[in-house]
């Protein structure tokens, strides 16, 4: 009912009374404004009715909606069956907003960006119950993109080799979504289903520079000549200097056109390679995981002259693993590897964090992808020749040298343990025995193995080549990972699992020693060929195992 009515019939009345007296124009304005009520009566009672038949048509269809995982009806249900598409000025925000999902590495077309407007008119001309067919498809497509922001628009186990562990569970409130569409910030309900991680944030703010970036006028580096170093003078300087601006090193020129387009500046490029240069190029070669010697050689090259394109995909990629990762705990300890990145991090119950260099699977044994929980120690511990090893790479050594087991300290057991002289064993085709190194200073797993449940006989360990930490590049192992200061990592696993032994004194005991953690601490090894270093600054490394090609089709 029209709220205003009774004081208008109060004014009419009044209007009449005065007209007896006073002559006939205020009866024919009362007249006219009587009228007038009529209509806007009228109009109020049609849009009731019209309101009123939508959500009838919108009930109707969501009693019959079947075959979707999206949360259509509980979206609806928190909106009390009210329609949420039926403005203008709100579904223009969620065409807006949509386009943003280009930031994180989601193509908008798939969520009928742009469209949503133009089709909200066409089904106002029709009846309610394509008005209610609209409203549920724009929901659908909101619900969607929420979705892919939140879990991942891909399932990890289709496309991501060795993956373990199924795709993460919804994690945003449906009322804050459904709060956030009443009041039409669509952005706001998509930042409630955006990971909250700061790294997450870096990879998104990164994907929209390189999608800005334009190198069409920037020369590459020519592939195949010398390296180029400090001291060095010539034409191919100024390029380096060129290539490495476009990179973020802007101190690399002066204001140069060619490399700031916007800034109506231009001065001379320099064509020789000083200090300062060569600290830039050991600034770039940090932040994707090459040696910082400040020397341009050819995989420096080769990093300097990627275009902004094949970074933009390799940031897409990288997102989308990061909506795949199970938000971290902040009270407990947590232990994680980056394959890719060569490190280990470990964060402490107090926040503190420890880091540290690992030795990952080469390109032929990859490091498998793993989510599980630490459960126990071996200290000490004698090594068991895994499978592969032995058919790969020890039983063509022993076939060459009669004397390569007793060398290495390694004897022959069957599979119940029990030893076998290794000239009973015939190693052309060696059946039910095993190789088992004891501990000891050449034992490859050195003196600690932090061990975790998991399909691929995957742990971290020790090792006696400590020196391999000191490359750049450390796919090198057979699939295990090896840590770097792992005895320190062990004594902190032990504290913070309310364990009271001490390494110090583990260490000084038998070979073999079982140390099982009171409380175990989850671990996850994780692929990931850009992620936001200490500092925030997006660090981009190789795809050592060749799997961002598949994420990146599939996307």
């Amino acid at each position: 009912m029209n709220e205003t009515q009774p004081l208008r019939q109060w004014a009419i009345c009044a209007a009449l009374a005065l007209a007896v007296t006073q002559g006939a124009p205020l009866i024919t304005l009362a007249a006219a404004d009587m009228e007038r009520g009529t209509q806007e009566n009228a109009s109020v009672a049609h849009n009731a009715h019209h309101d009123t038949a939508v959500e009838r048509a919108l009930a109707s269809r969501l009693s019959t909606i079947q075959g979707t995982s999206l949360p259509v009806a509980s979206f609806y249900q928190r909106l009390h069956g009210q329609p949420a598409w039926q403005s203008e000025a709100r579904v223009a925000l969620l065409d807006q907003a949509l386009e943003t999902l280009r930031d994180d590495g989601l193509d908008p077309a798939a969520y009928r960006a742009g469209t949503w407007r133009e089709r909200l008119t066409a089904s106002q001309s029709a009846g309610a119950s394509t008005q209610a067919a609209f409203d549920v498809e724009a929901s659908e497509a909101l619900l969607l993109a929420l979705e892919h922001l939140n879990r991942g628009k891909l399932d990890p186990r289709q496309v991501e080799a060795g993956w373990d562990a199924p795709r993460p569970e919804r994690r945003y409130s449906m009322v804050q979504i459904a709060h956030a569409v009443e009041r039409g910030d669509i952005e706001a309900a998509l930042d409630a289903a955006r990971p909250s991680g700061v790294e997450y944030q870096a990879l998104r703010e990164a994907l929209a520079r390189y999608r800005q970036l334009d190198a069409s006028h920037i020369a590459y580096l020519p592939a195949g000549e010398a390296s180029l170093r400090q001291g060095d003078e010539g034409p191919a300087i100024a390029t380096l200097r060129r290539r490495l601006a476009l990179w973020g090193e802007h101190e690399s020129v002066a204001a140069d056109s060619s490399v700031y387009p916007l800034i109506d500046a231009r001065a001379e490029v320099s064509t020789r390679f000083d200090s300062e240069l060569a600290a830039s190029v050991q600034r770039f070669q940090r932040r994707n995981l090459l040696q910082a010697d400040g020397v341009v050689g050819e995989q420096t090259r080769r990093a300097l002259n990627a275009t902004p394109a094949a970074r933009a995909d390799q940031l897409r990629v990288n997102l989308e693993r990061a909506r795949w990762l199970r938000p971290a705990d902040d009270r407990g300890a947590r232990l994680w590897v980056d394959i890719a990145g060569y490190r280990l991090h470990y964060v402490r119950p107090s926040g503190e964090e420890w880091n540290a260099r690992v030795v990952v699977g080469s390109p032929r044994r990859e490091t498998p992808i793993i989510h599980s929980s630490v459960s126990h120690l071996t200290i000490n511990p004698s090594w068991t020749v895994p499978p592969t090893i032995l058919r790969e790479d020890m039983l063509p050594r022993i076939r060459q040298d009669a004397d390569y087991l007793a060398q290495h300290d390694i004897e022959v057991v069957n599979m119940i343990g029990e030893r076998v002289a290794a000239d009973e064993v015939d190693w052309q085709r060696p059946g039910g025995v095993m190789l088992r190194q004891g501990a000891g200073a050449s034992n490859p797993l050195g003196r600690v193995v932090v061990r975790f449940p998991n399909n691929d006989m995957i742990y971290l360990h020790d090792t006696p080549a400590r020196g391999l930490f000191q490359r750049d590049q450390r796919a090198l192992s057979s699939g295990c990972v090896r840590v770097e200061g792992i005895a320190e990592l062990a004594q902190m696993l032990l504290e913070d699992s309310g364990s009271r032994y001490r390494m110090s004194s583990l260490l000084s005991g038998g070979s073999d020693q079982r140390v099982n953690l009171p409380n175990r601490i989850p671990v996850a090894l994780h692929y990931l060929t850009a992620w936001p270093n200490a500092r925030g600054e997006v660090e981009f490394r190789q795809d050592i195992y060749q799997r961002d090609a598949r994420v990146l089709a599939a996307l």
